[in-house]
Order: structure tokens, then sequence, then C-alpha cells
């Protein structure tokens, strides 16, 4: 048996949601169903703006009573700011919460809900690691699975990012910030953008850098590292197509998690 690599994710934090409204309140801001989320289960959502693009990801952790958010750490207060300022009436507290959130891989814990492979998380204050945040990244950059470097802030819609692929929009719950737009896009039932992994050789291209088929534009590089990175990609244009990047060709490393009605 493999022996289970352990990252603390400094680039998470942990805000604390109780009371008696966490859950019911928690439901009509994300992406997520909350209300039937069970004490130590793991669900992932998304914060949208109003129009429907996507602010910050979260993993939903169910408590007794109430739950606690896995979120970006550079953006806990404003996520803080931001659930206080929908907040009005509702029986709830919001605390920032001294744990640490660590991945294990292969999983022991709250299985990841994106993607088993991804391995778990664990919420805790101290715990022996084997592996850095690093090691992670380029674990879930291995798998295809886009992270908060790639969709940024207010840039991009939730399915471009690939959270209905990824469990993180249930679309038989009831109204969410942002569901209008989303609904609108899953209904339509032909999407035309989706973050993809790509690769090539040597050093991963700039940030926002064009990938061109033939001469049409066919979507940009997002993060990424030596010989891989992810993509912002058009559909139309990338499916048996001669890819490039800054003159160098790259080829689409399509997941085996992404449906083939997709990478058809």
């Amino acid at each position: 048996m493999s022996q289970i690599a352990i990252a603390p994710l400094t680039s998470r934090a942990v805000i604390a949601v109780t009371g008696p409204d966490a859950k019911s309140f928690l439901n009509g801001l994300l992406t997520q169903e909350i209300e039937t989320l069970a004490q130590g289960e793991l669900r992932f959502a998304g914060l949208l703006t109003p129009q429907g693009r996507l602010l910050y990801d979260l993993f939903v952790v169910g408590l007794e009573e109430g739950v606690l958010l896995d979120v970006a750490a550079q953006h806990r207060d404003a996520i803080l700011m931001r659930l206080t300022m929908y907040k009005l009436r509702a029986k709830v507290e919001l605390t920032a919460v001294n744990l640490t959130v660590f991945a294990a891989w292969p999983a022991e814990g709250h299985t990841d809900p994106r993607l088993p492979a991804l391995g778990s998380r664990l919420y805790t204050r101290d715990l022996e690691t084997t592996a850095t945040e690093d090691d992670y990244e380029a674990h879930r950059l291995a798998l295809g699975v886009p992270g908060p470097a790639d969709w940024g802030i207010d840039r991009t819609y939730p399915i471009d990012a690939d959270f209905d692929l990824l469990n993180g929009v249930d679309f038989k719950k009831g109204c969410f910030v942002g569901q209008e737009t989303t609904s609108r896009m899953k209904r339509r039932g032909a999407i035309k953008n989706r973050m993809l992994p790509i690769a090539f050789d040597g050093p991963p291209p700039a940030f926002g850098a064009e990938v061109l088929a033939g001469d049409l534009r066919a979507g940009e590089v997002l993060s990424g590292r030596n010989g891989r990175a992810m993509a912002l990609l058009r559909l139309d244009r990338v499916a048996g197509a001669a890819l490039t990047v800054d003159g160098r060709a790259v080829t689409v490393d399509w997941p085996g998690w992404v449906p083939a009605i997709v990478a058809s």
C-alpha cells in the first residue's frame, strides 16, 4: 500500500457558520444544496455574483449546529464581509476559526467531493505532514482539475470552470445567487468553453497567452508548471485541431472525468 501524502494547504482558511438559520442561510446563497448536509459530510460549492460569475469556491463541512467553510485564505475577510451583507435578520454567527486545512491522498478523511482521486480534506490544528502544498497542486493539475488561480474573481462562469462536472452545482435545489444565468447556460445544452489541461514541452506559457487552432483563437492559458497547464478552451475549435501557444505545439489532455459528450 502506498504511503498517504498529507499536505498543509496554507492557501486555505476556515469560517464557522453556526446558529439555527445557518444551513438555510447558506442554501439561499451557494450553488450547492446545504440544508440536507449531514454532520461530517463535505460538499463543494461556489458563491457567485448576481450576474452568475464565480466569486469564490467553498468546501462546506456539516456540523451538528451549522457548517465549516473551507475558503481561500486571502479572501476569507472578503467572504466574511459578503456573508455579513447577506445576513440581514438571519440567526447566524460568522466566525473565523483557527483550523488548518490539510489535503491527504489517497483519501483519508472527508473525501473530496469534486473527484475521489483528489483524496480528502481534513480540518485540525496540527497534523504530521509528508508532503507540501506544491505537491498537492501538482497532484491536482495532473488530474486536470482547475483551481482558484484559474478562475480568479468575477472573471468566469462556474460552468466554464467545470463546477457542474465536479459536483459544485446542484441544479435541482431552490434559488441561489446567480442561479438564473447558471441554469440558463446548463439548459442550453451547448457549453462553449471549458477549463481543460494542456500538455507541452518545457516551461508553462504566460498566464493569458493565446491558444491558437491554426489562425483562430481557441482559448487562453491559465495556471501551470513545466509540461502542463490549465487553459480555458473553446470546445468547437480544439477537437482534433493542431494547437499552438507562442509558436509551441500543445495538446489537450482530456481528463477521464470529463464526459465523452464534452470531449467529442
